[in-house]
Protein backbone atom coordinates (compact mmCIF):
# COMPACT_ATOMS: atom_id res chain seq x y z
CA UNK A 1 0.00 0.00 0.00
CA UNK A 2 1.03 3.57 -0.58
CA UNK A 3 2.28 4.86 2.76
CA UNK A 4 2.06 8.48 1.62
CA UNK A 5 -1.73 8.53 1.63
CA UNK A 6 -3.23 11.48 3.45
CA UNK A 7 -6.81 12.02 4.53
CA UNK A 8 -9.25 14.90 4.62
CA UNK A 9 -12.44 14.46 6.63
CA UNK A 10 -14.95 17.19 5.79
CA UNK A 11 -17.95 17.33 8.11
CA UNK A 12 -21.24 19.19 7.83
CA UNK A 13 -22.80 19.30 11.29
CA UNK A 14 -26.43 18.14 11.27
CA UNK A 15 -26.79 17.71 7.50
CA UNK A 16 -29.49 15.21 6.52
CA UNK A 17 -28.52 12.97 3.59
CA UNK A 18 -31.78 13.78 1.81
CA UNK A 19 -30.71 17.45 1.68
CA UNK A 20 -27.68 16.58 -0.44
CA UNK A 21 -29.07 17.43 -3.88
CA UNK A 22 -27.76 18.72 -7.18
CA UNK A 23 -29.46 22.06 -6.55
CA UNK A 24 -28.76 22.62 -2.85
CA UNK A 25 -25.28 21.09 -2.63
CA UNK A 26 -23.84 20.92 -6.16
CA UNK A 27 -20.28 20.30 -4.94
CA UNK A 28 -21.17 17.43 -2.63
CA UNK A 29 -23.29 16.13 -5.46
CA UNK A 30 -20.24 16.27 -7.72
CA UNK A 31 -18.21 14.35 -5.15
CA UNK A 32 -20.74 11.52 -5.41
CA UNK A 33 -19.75 11.15 -9.06
CA UNK A 34 -16.05 11.09 -8.13
CA UNK A 35 -16.32 8.54 -5.34
CA UNK A 36 -18.62 6.18 -3.49
CA UNK A 37 -21.82 7.18 -1.69
CA UNK A 38 -22.64 5.29 1.50
CA UNK A 39 -26.39 4.98 1.07
CA UNK A 40 -27.03 3.36 4.48
CA UNK A 41 -24.66 5.41 6.62
CA UNK A 42 -25.58 6.34 10.18
CA UNK A 43 -24.51 7.71 13.51
CA UNK A 44 -24.46 6.55 17.13
CA UNK A 45 -26.91 6.87 20.01
CA UNK A 46 -27.49 9.40 21.33
CA UNK A 47 -27.52 11.21 18.00
CA UNK A 48 -25.85 14.28 19.49
CA UNK A 49 -22.81 16.10 18.19
CA UNK A 50 -20.57 15.60 21.19
CA UNK A 51 -21.31 11.89 21.26
CA UNK A 52 -20.98 11.38 17.50
CA UNK A 53 -17.72 13.21 16.82
CA UNK A 54 -15.96 11.33 19.64
CA UNK A 55 -17.15 8.18 17.85
CA UNK A 56 -15.59 9.52 14.65
CA UNK A 57 -12.15 9.92 16.21
CA UNK A 58 -12.19 6.86 18.48
CA UNK A 59 -13.91 4.44 16.09
CA UNK A 60 -16.05 3.45 19.07
CA UNK A 61 -19.58 3.83 20.38
CA UNK A 62 -20.59 6.03 23.31
CA UNK A 63 -20.50 3.06 25.67
CA UNK A 64 -16.79 2.75 24.91
CA UNK A 65 -15.49 6.32 24.63
CA UNK A 66 -17.62 7.81 27.43
CA UNK A 67 -19.03 10.99 25.91
CA UNK A 68 -22.51 9.75 26.70
CA UNK A 69 -24.32 12.96 25.69
CA UNK A 70 -23.76 16.68 25.18
CA UNK A 71 -24.25 17.05 28.92
CA UNK A 72 -23.96 14.43 31.64
CA UNK A 73 -23.55 13.99 35.40
CA UNK A 74 -20.03 13.17 36.55
CA UNK A 75 -20.55 10.82 39.49
CA UNK A 76 -16.81 10.20 39.84
CA UNK A 77 -16.50 13.78 41.10
CA UNK A 78 -17.07 14.40 44.80
CA UNK A 79 -19.66 15.81 45.03
CA UNK A 80 -21.21 14.81 41.66
CA UNK A 81 -21.41 17.65 39.16
CA UNK A 82 -23.06 18.48 35.85
CA UNK A 83 -20.70 18.50 32.86
CA UNK A 84 -21.40 20.61 29.78
CA UNK A 85 -19.11 19.28 27.07
CA UNK A 86 -19.38 22.47 25.01
CA UNK A 87 -16.91 24.00 27.50
CA UNK A 88 -13.41 23.38 26.09
CA UNK A 89 -11.63 24.54 29.24
CA UNK A 90 -13.67 22.17 31.40
CA UNK A 91 -12.86 19.27 29.07
CA UNK A 92 -9.14 20.01 29.37
CA UNK A 93 -9.49 20.16 33.15
CA UNK A 94 -11.32 16.82 33.21
CA UNK A 95 -8.63 15.18 31.08
CA UNK A 96 -5.92 16.40 33.45
CA UNK A 97 -7.89 15.44 36.58
CA UNK A 98 -8.46 11.90 35.28
CA UNK A 99 -4.90 11.33 34.15
CA UNK A 100 -5.73 11.50 30.46
CA UNK A 101 -9.02 9.59 30.66
CA UNK A 102 -11.41 12.15 29.23
CA UNK A 103 -11.96 9.44 26.62
CA UNK A 104 -12.01 5.89 27.95
CA UNK A 105 -10.32 4.67 24.74
CA UNK A 106 -7.51 5.96 22.50
CA UNK A 107 -8.36 8.64 19.94
CA UNK A 108 -7.15 8.98 16.38
CA UNK A 109 -4.85 11.87 17.27
CA UNK A 110 -3.15 9.86 20.00
CA UNK A 111 -2.79 6.77 17.82
CA UNK A 112 -1.30 8.70 14.91
CA UNK A 113 1.01 10.70 17.17
CA UNK A 114 2.41 7.43 18.55
CA UNK A 115 3.27 6.46 14.98
CA UNK A 116 4.91 9.77 14.17
CA UNK A 117 1.93 11.00 12.14
CA UNK A 118 0.10 14.33 12.38
CA UNK A 119 -3.51 15.47 12.73
CA UNK A 120 -4.94 18.94 12.12
CA UNK A 121 -8.40 20.10 13.15
CA UNK A 122 -10.16 23.18 11.78
CA UNK A 123 -13.71 23.61 13.05
CA UNK A 124 -16.50 26.13 13.55
CA UNK A 125 -18.38 24.05 16.12
CA UNK A 126 -18.59 24.93 19.82
CA UNK A 127 -15.27 25.18 21.66
CA UNK A 128 -15.93 21.82 23.33
CA UNK A 129 -16.73 20.05 20.08
CA UNK A 130 -13.58 21.48 18.50
CA UNK A 131 -11.49 20.14 21.38
CA UNK A 132 -13.15 16.71 21.21
CA UNK A 133 -11.89 16.20 17.65
CA UNK A 134 -8.38 16.06 19.13
CA UNK A 135 -8.72 16.66 22.85
CA UNK A 136 -5.00 16.72 23.64
CA UNK A 137 -3.54 18.15 20.43
CA UNK A 138 -1.36 20.56 22.41
CA UNK A 139 0.43 17.61 24.05
CA UNK A 140 1.70 16.45 20.66
CA UNK A 141 2.29 19.77 18.92
CA UNK A 142 -0.61 19.06 16.58
CA UNK A 143 -2.79 21.76 15.04
CA UNK A 144 -6.27 22.49 16.37
CA UNK A 145 -8.00 25.64 15.20
CA UNK A 146 -11.42 27.09 15.84
CA UNK A 147 -13.00 29.48 13.40
CA UNK A 148 -14.14 31.64 16.33
CA UNK A 149 -12.77 30.63 19.75
CA UNK A 150 -9.17 31.52 20.54
CA UNK A 151 -9.07 29.49 23.77
CA UNK A 152 -9.23 26.18 21.90
CA UNK A 153 -6.60 27.02 19.25
CA UNK A 154 -3.13 25.48 19.34
CA UNK A 155 -0.24 26.12 18.67
CA UNK A 156 -0.27 29.90 19.13
CA UNK A 157 2.40 30.55 16.50
CA UNK A 158 0.43 28.78 13.77
CA UNK A 159 -2.75 30.69 14.71
CA UNK A 160 -0.72 33.91 14.48
CA UNK A 161 0.66 32.86 11.11
CA UNK A 162 -2.84 32.22 9.74
CA UNK A 163 -4.26 35.45 11.13
CA UNK A 164 -1.42 37.37 9.52
CA UNK A 165 -2.22 35.70 6.20
CA UNK A 166 -6.03 35.64 6.02
CA UNK A 167 -7.21 37.92 8.84
CA UNK A 168 -8.18 37.61 12.51
CA UNK A 169 -10.56 35.05 13.92
CA UNK A 170 -14.09 36.27 13.21
CA UNK A 171 -16.37 36.67 16.24
CA UNK A 172 -19.03 34.01 16.67
CA UNK A 173 -22.34 35.33 15.33
CA UNK A 174 -25.53 35.21 17.41
CA UNK A 175 -27.02 31.71 17.29
CA UNK A 176 -30.02 33.08 15.45
CA UNK A 177 -27.82 34.10 12.51
CA UNK A 178 -26.22 31.62 10.08
CA UNK A 179 -22.45 31.40 10.49
CA UNK A 180 -20.78 32.31 7.19
CA UNK A 181 -17.58 34.04 8.25
CA UNK A 182 -16.33 31.09 10.27
CA UNK A 183 -16.80 28.62 7.42
CA UNK A 184 -14.86 30.89 5.09
CA UNK A 185 -12.03 31.38 7.64
CA UNK A 186 -11.35 27.70 8.28
CA UNK A 187 -11.52 26.88 4.56
CA UNK A 188 -8.99 29.61 3.76
CA UNK A 189 -6.81 28.54 6.68
CA UNK A 190 -6.64 25.02 5.29
CA UNK A 191 -6.10 25.97 1.65
CA UNK A 192 -3.70 28.88 2.17
CA UNK A 193 -1.60 27.75 5.14
CA UNK A 194 -2.24 24.35 6.69
CA UNK A 195 -2.03 22.22 3.58
CA UNK A 196 0.70 24.10 1.66
CA UNK A 197 3.04 24.36 4.65
CA UNK A 198 2.20 21.45 6.97
CA UNK A 199 0.42 18.75 4.92
CA UNK A 200 -1.03 16.83 7.89
CA UNK A 201 -1.53 13.10 7.55
CA UNK A 202 -5.17 13.56 8.62
CA UNK A 203 -7.10 16.82 8.51
CA UNK A 204 -10.57 17.30 9.96
CA UNK A 205 -12.38 20.26 8.42
CA UNK A 206 -15.64 20.65 10.30
CA UNK A 207 -18.35 23.09 9.24
CA UNK A 208 -20.54 23.76 12.28
CA UNK A 209 -23.52 24.40 10.03
CA UNK A 210 -26.32 23.69 9.17
CA UNK A 211 -26.85 22.43 12.73
CA UNK A 212 -27.18 25.76 14.52
CA UNK A 213 -29.34 27.38 11.86
CA UNK A 214 -31.62 24.32 11.81
CA UNK A 215 -32.06 24.60 15.58
CA UNK A 216 -33.10 28.24 15.37
CA UNK A 217 -34.88 28.43 12.01
CA UNK A 218 -36.01 24.91 11.09
CA UNK A 219 -34.46 21.99 9.21
CA UNK A 220 -35.90 22.96 5.85
CA UNK A 221 -36.20 26.71 6.39
CA UNK A 222 -34.85 29.13 3.79
CA UNK A 223 -32.10 30.29 6.18
CA UNK A 224 -31.00 26.69 6.71
CA UNK A 225 -31.04 25.85 3.03
CA UNK A 226 -29.03 29.00 2.37
CA UNK A 227 -26.29 28.09 4.87
CA UNK A 228 -26.19 24.53 3.51
CA UNK A 229 -25.47 25.96 0.07
CA UNK A 230 -22.90 28.37 1.52
CA UNK A 231 -21.04 25.55 3.27
CA UNK A 232 -21.20 23.53 0.07
CA UNK A 233 -19.66 26.50 -1.75
CA UNK A 234 -16.76 26.47 0.73
CA UNK A 235 -16.43 22.76 0.13
CA UNK A 236 -16.35 23.56 -3.58
CA UNK A 237 -13.12 25.49 -2.97
CA UNK A 238 -11.71 22.39 -1.30
CA UNK A 239 -12.92 20.18 -4.12
CA UNK A 240 -11.25 22.44 -6.70
CA UNK A 241 -7.98 22.12 -4.74
CA UNK A 242 -8.40 18.36 -4.52
CA UNK A 243 -8.94 17.91 -8.24
CA UNK A 244 -6.03 20.24 -9.06
CA UNK A 245 -3.54 19.11 -6.42
CA UNK A 246 -4.83 16.96 -3.57
CA UNK A 247 -5.77 14.04 -5.73
CA UNK A 248 -2.26 13.87 -7.18
CA UNK A 249 -0.91 13.97 -3.61
CA UNK A 250 -3.03 10.88 -2.83
CA UNK A 251 -5.42 12.66 -0.47
CA UNK A 252 -8.50 10.59 0.33
CA UNK A 253 -11.71 12.50 1.11
CA UNK A 254 -14.38 11.48 3.60
CA UNK A 255 -17.41 13.81 3.43
CA UNK A 256 -19.68 13.13 6.40
CA UNK A 257 -22.24 14.50 8.82
CA UNK A 258 -22.67 13.53 12.46
CA UNK A 259 -26.47 13.18 12.53
CA UNK A 260 -29.64 14.44 10.92
CA UNK A 261 -32.49 16.62 12.18
CA UNK A 262 -36.23 16.26 12.62
CA UNK A 263 -38.75 18.91 13.64
CA UNK A 264 -40.21 19.53 17.08
CA UNK A 265 -44.00 19.52 17.05
CA UNK A 266 -45.13 19.58 20.71
CA UNK A 267 -43.36 21.15 23.66
CA UNK A 268 -43.51 19.32 27.00
CA UNK A 269 -41.73 19.43 30.36
CA UNK A 270 -40.08 16.29 31.66
CA UNK A 271 -39.46 17.98 35.01
CA UNK A 272 -43.15 18.84 35.41
CA UNK A 273 -44.15 15.24 34.67
CA UNK A 274 -41.69 13.93 37.25
CA UNK A 275 -42.72 16.52 39.79
CA UNK A 276 -46.34 15.49 39.34
CA UNK A 277 -45.35 11.91 40.12
CA UNK A 278 -43.68 12.87 43.40
CA UNK A 279 -40.08 13.31 42.29
CA UNK A 280 -38.02 16.39 43.05
CA UNK A 281 -36.17 17.04 39.76
CA UNK A 282 -33.35 19.48 39.03
CA UNK A 283 -30.91 20.24 36.22
CA UNK A 284 -27.81 19.54 38.36
CA UNK A 285 -27.01 17.50 41.47
CA UNK A 286 -28.06 19.19 44.71
CA UNK A 287 -29.01 18.15 48.23
CA UNK A 288 -32.76 18.45 47.57
CA UNK A 289 -32.71 16.90 44.06
CA UNK A 290 -33.57 13.21 43.76
CA UNK A 291 -33.37 13.04 39.96
CA UNK A 292 -31.29 15.16 37.61
CA UNK A 293 -32.98 15.88 34.28
CA UNK A 294 -30.13 16.59 31.88
CA UNK A 295 -31.18 19.35 29.47
CA UNK A 296 -31.33 18.38 25.82
CA UNK A 297 -33.11 16.24 23.28
CA UNK A 298 -31.33 13.06 24.36
CA UNK A 299 -33.25 12.20 27.51
CA UNK A 300 -30.98 11.42 30.46
CA UNK A 301 -32.13 10.92 34.06
CA UNK A 302 -29.70 10.46 36.95
CA UNK A 303 -31.11 9.35 40.29
CA UNK A 304 -29.50 10.37 43.57
CA UNK A 305 -30.30 6.83 44.76
CA UNK A 306 -30.25 4.48 41.81
CA UNK A 307 -31.48 1.22 43.31
CA UNK A 308 -33.61 -0.94 41.03
CA UNK A 309 -36.92 -0.08 42.66
CA UNK A 310 -36.38 3.65 42.11
CA UNK A 311 -35.25 3.08 38.52
CA UNK A 312 -38.39 1.01 37.91
CA UNK A 313 -40.59 3.74 39.40
CA UNK A 314 -38.92 6.33 37.19
CA UNK A 315 -39.42 4.22 34.06
CA UNK A 316 -43.06 3.55 34.97
CA UNK A 317 -43.60 7.29 35.34
CA UNK A 318 -42.18 8.35 31.99
CA UNK A 319 -43.60 5.45 29.96
CA UNK A 320 -47.08 6.54 31.02
CA UNK A 321 -46.52 9.87 29.26
CA UNK A 322 -47.46 10.44 25.59
CA UNK A 323 -44.06 12.08 24.91
CA UNK A 324 -41.98 9.08 25.94
CA UNK A 325 -40.17 7.14 23.23
CA UNK A 326 -37.67 4.28 23.65
CA UNK A 327 -36.27 3.80 27.17
CA UNK A 328 -33.01 2.15 28.27
CA UNK A 329 -31.56 1.16 31.63
CA UNK A 330 -28.59 -0.91 32.70
CA UNK A 331 -28.73 -4.52 31.60
CA UNK A 332 -30.78 -7.18 33.34
CA UNK A 333 -29.97 -9.67 30.60
CA UNK A 334 -28.98 -9.58 26.93
CA UNK A 335 -32.12 -7.68 25.92
CA UNK A 336 -33.97 -6.22 28.87
CA UNK A 337 -33.07 -3.42 31.21
CA UNK A 338 -33.46 -3.69 34.98
CA UNK A 339 -36.77 -1.81 34.90
CA UNK A 340 -39.92 -3.35 33.39
CA UNK A 341 -40.63 -1.76 30.01
CA UNK A 342 -37.01 -0.78 29.37
CA UNK A 343 -34.43 -2.29 27.06
CA UNK A 344 -30.80 -2.80 27.99
CA UNK A 345 -28.59 0.17 27.18
CA UNK A 346 -26.14 -2.36 25.74
CA UNK A 347 -28.47 -2.75 22.75
CA UNK A 348 -27.72 0.86 21.76
CA UNK A 349 -24.05 0.57 22.76
CA UNK A 350 -24.41 3.16 25.50
CA UNK A 351 -23.46 1.20 28.64
CA UNK A 352 -20.70 3.38 30.08
CA UNK A 353 -20.06 4.19 33.73
CA UNK A 354 -21.14 7.78 32.94
CA UNK A 355 -24.44 6.63 31.43
CA UNK A 356 -27.65 7.84 33.07
CA UNK A 357 -29.80 5.52 35.16
CA UNK A 358 -32.55 6.02 32.60
CA UNK A 359 -31.92 7.18 29.06
CA UNK A 360 -34.80 7.81 26.70
CA UNK A 361 -35.73 9.40 23.42
CA UNK A 362 -38.71 11.65 22.95
CA UNK A 363 -41.48 10.02 20.97
CA UNK A 364 -41.02 10.66 17.27
CA UNK A 365 -43.29 10.09 14.29
CA UNK A 366 -43.05 9.86 10.51
CA UNK A 367 -45.05 13.03 10.04
CA UNK A 368 -44.34 15.60 7.33
CA UNK A 369 -43.03 18.81 8.85
CA UNK A 370 -43.87 22.36 7.63
CA UNK A 371 -40.95 22.17 5.16
CA UNK A 372 -42.08 18.93 3.54
CA UNK A 373 -39.47 16.78 5.35
CA UNK A 374 -40.20 13.52 7.16
CA UNK A 375 -39.86 13.42 10.93
CA UNK A 376 -41.43 15.10 13.95
CA UNK A 377 -41.00 14.76 17.70
CA UNK A 378 -42.01 15.95 21.14
CA UNK A 379 -39.35 18.14 22.72
CA UNK A 380 -38.37 19.85 25.97
CA UNK A 381 -36.87 23.31 25.45
CA UNK A 382 -38.09 26.91 25.31
CA UNK A 383 -38.15 27.22 21.51
CA UNK A 384 -41.13 27.35 19.19
CA UNK A 385 -42.48 24.28 17.35
CA UNK A 386 -41.15 23.60 13.87
CA UNK A 387 -37.44 23.93 14.67
CA UNK A 388 -34.76 21.29 14.10
CA UNK A 389 -33.92 18.72 16.77
CA UNK A 390 -31.80 15.60 17.16
CA UNK A 391 -30.54 13.21 19.80
CA UNK A 392 -33.03 10.39 19.51
CA UNK A 393 -33.67 7.29 17.46
CA UNK A 394 -35.85 8.39 14.57
CA UNK A 395 -34.28 7.14 11.30
CA UNK A 396 -33.82 10.70 10.05
CA UNK A 397 -31.89 11.62 13.21
CA UNK A 398 -29.67 8.57 12.83
CA UNK A 399 -29.07 8.95 9.09
CA UNK A 400 -25.80 10.67 8.21
CA UNK A 401 -23.98 11.78 5.09
CA UNK A 402 -21.21 9.48 3.91
CA UNK A 403 -19.26 9.98 0.67
CA UNK A 404 -15.68 8.81 0.08
CA UNK A 405 -13.34 9.55 -2.81
CA UNK A 406 -9.71 8.95 -3.70
CA UNK A 407 -7.38 6.31 -5.04
CA UNK A 408 -8.33 3.88 -2.27
CA UNK A 409 -11.94 3.79 -3.47
CA UNK A 410 -11.86 2.53 -7.06
CA UNK A 411 -15.57 2.07 -7.77
CA UNK A 412 -16.12 5.69 -8.87
CA UNK A 413 -19.68 6.98 -9.04
CA UNK A 414 -21.11 3.98 -7.22
CA UNK A 415 -23.57 3.48 -4.40
CA UNK A 416 -22.78 1.20 -1.47
CA UNK A 417 -25.93 -0.30 0.01
CA UNK A 418 -24.15 -2.05 2.89
CA UNK A 419 -24.70 -0.56 6.33
CA UNK A 420 -21.93 1.68 7.61
CA UNK A 421 -21.46 4.21 10.37
CA UNK A 422 -19.42 7.02 11.82
CA UNK A 423 -17.35 4.53 13.85
CA UNK A 424 -16.02 3.01 10.60
CA UNK A 425 -14.01 6.04 9.46
CA UNK A 426 -11.08 5.78 11.89
CA UNK A 427 -10.48 2.02 11.42
CA UNK A 428 -10.51 2.51 7.65
CA UNK A 429 -7.97 5.33 7.83
CA UNK A 430 -5.67 3.30 10.09
CA UNK A 431 -5.93 0.32 7.77
CA UNK A 432 -4.89 2.43 4.80
CA UNK A 433 -1.98 3.83 6.81
CA UNK A 434 -0.97 0.28 7.78
CA UNK A 435 -1.37 1.10 11.46
CA UNK A 436 -2.96 -1.50 13.71
CA UNK A 437 -6.30 -0.33 15.11
CA UNK A 438 -6.73 -0.82 18.86
CA UNK A 439 -9.22 -3.46 19.95
CA UNK A 440 -11.32 -0.68 21.49
CA UNK A 441 -12.49 0.33 18.01
CA UNK A 442 -15.95 -1.13 17.45
CA UNK A 443 -16.20 0.13 13.87
CA UNK A 444 -15.16 -1.89 10.85
CA UNK A 445 -12.78 -1.31 7.98
CA UNK A 446 -14.83 -0.39 4.93
CA UNK A 447 -13.20 -3.15 2.95
CA UNK A 448 -16.10 -3.46 0.52
CA UNK A 449 -15.23 0.04 -0.76
CA UNK A 450 -11.50 -0.64 -1.02
CA UNK A 451 -11.73 -3.74 -3.21
CA UNK A 452 -15.36 -4.06 -4.33
CA UNK A 453 -14.69 -6.55 -7.12
CA UNK A 454 -13.14 -9.16 -4.82
CA UNK A 455 -15.02 -8.56 -1.56
CA UNK A 456 -16.93 -11.69 -0.53
CA UNK A 457 -20.59 -11.27 0.24
CA UNK A 458 -21.35 -10.86 3.93
CA UNK A 459 -24.75 -11.78 5.25
CA UNK A 460 -26.92 -8.89 6.42
CA UNK A 461 -29.41 -9.71 9.11
CA UNK A 462 -32.13 -7.67 10.79
CA UNK A 463 -32.42 -7.50 14.57
CA UNK A 464 -35.62 -6.46 16.37
CA UNK A 465 -35.99 -5.99 20.13
CA UNK A 466 -39.21 -5.16 22.00
CA UNK A 467 -40.25 -4.23 25.52
CA UNK A 468 -43.68 -3.52 27.01
CA UNK A 469 -45.16 -2.06 30.17
CA UNK A 470 -48.93 -1.81 30.36
CA UNK A 471 -50.06 -0.07 27.20
CA UNK A 472 -46.56 1.13 26.38
CA UNK A 473 -44.51 -0.70 23.73
CA UNK A 474 -41.12 0.10 22.23
CA UNK A 475 -39.35 -1.45 19.25
CA UNK A 476 -35.63 -1.12 18.53
CA UNK A 477 -34.37 -2.11 15.07
CA UNK A 478 -30.77 -2.82 14.15
CA UNK A 479 -29.02 -4.16 11.05
CA UNK A 480 -25.99 -6.39 11.38
CA UNK A 481 -23.16 -6.96 8.93
CA UNK A 482 -21.07 -9.86 10.16
CA UNK A 483 -20.42 -9.17 13.84
CA UNK A 484 -21.01 -5.39 13.59
CA UNK A 485 -24.49 -4.03 14.36
CA UNK A 486 -25.82 -0.61 13.41
CA UNK A 487 -28.88 1.06 14.93
CA UNK A 488 -31.64 1.74 12.40
CA UNK A 489 -34.45 3.13 14.55
CA UNK A 490 -36.19 3.10 17.89
CA UNK A 491 -39.90 3.90 18.13
CA UNK A 492 -42.56 3.68 20.83
CA UNK A 493 -46.32 3.58 20.96
CA UNK A 494 -49.11 3.31 23.48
Amino acid sequence: MNKTKRFLIVSFDGLRPDLVTSKLTPNLWSLRKLGVTLANHGTVYPSETRSAFPSLVTGATTGCHGMVSNEYVDRASKPPRAIDTSDARLLRQLDIETGGKLYSVPSLGEILAAGGRSVAVLATNTPGTTRLFHHNAEDFGHIRLSGHFREVCTPDDILGEIEARIGPLPPAPPKTEPDRAGQDWITSAFLDVIWPKYQPDVTILSYGEPDTTSHFHGTGAEATRSIITYCDRQFGRVLDWWEAEGRQEDVQIFAISDHGHISGHTRISVADSLRGAGFNPGVAPAANVDVVVVPGQAGALYLADSDEAKVARLVATITSEPWCGPVFTRAKDEVNGIAPGSLSNRLVFADHVRAPDVSFSFRAHDIIDPFGLVGGTFYDNNRLPGLGLHGGLHPKELAAVGIVAGSAFPDIGSLSLLPSGICDVAPTILYLLEIDAPKTMSGRVLGDLLRPASTPEVAIRREVFEARLGGYKQVLRRVALGDISYIESGMAQS
